[in-house]
């Protein structure tokens, strides 16, 4: 349960950053920081869910670059 908090708490901090960075490129292509802060809104909650959700395929199914050791830690 712990992996799962971790992952979710990094999906957010991305996030976020992904959200300014939306939101002044925005801005600055339509000249309205109200549409840009609504552009970079928007993009905060659609893209947390599907990396969260990549994040999860990737911790589940896909085992590259996971030694033997390292797959023990994480289940």
């Amino acid at each position: 349960m712990i992996l799962k908090r971790r992952h979710v708490a990094k999906a957010i901090s991305w996030r976020i950053v992904g959200s300014i960075d939306s939101l002044l490129i925005a801005w600055l292509v339509t000249g309205s920081f109200e549409l840009g802060a609504i552009l970079g809104g928007a993009k905060l909650v659609t893209a947390t869910v599907w990396y969260y959700m990549h994040e999860r395929v990737w911790y589940k199914y896909i085992k590259f670059g996971i030694t033997n050791k390292q797959s023990n830690d994480y289940e």
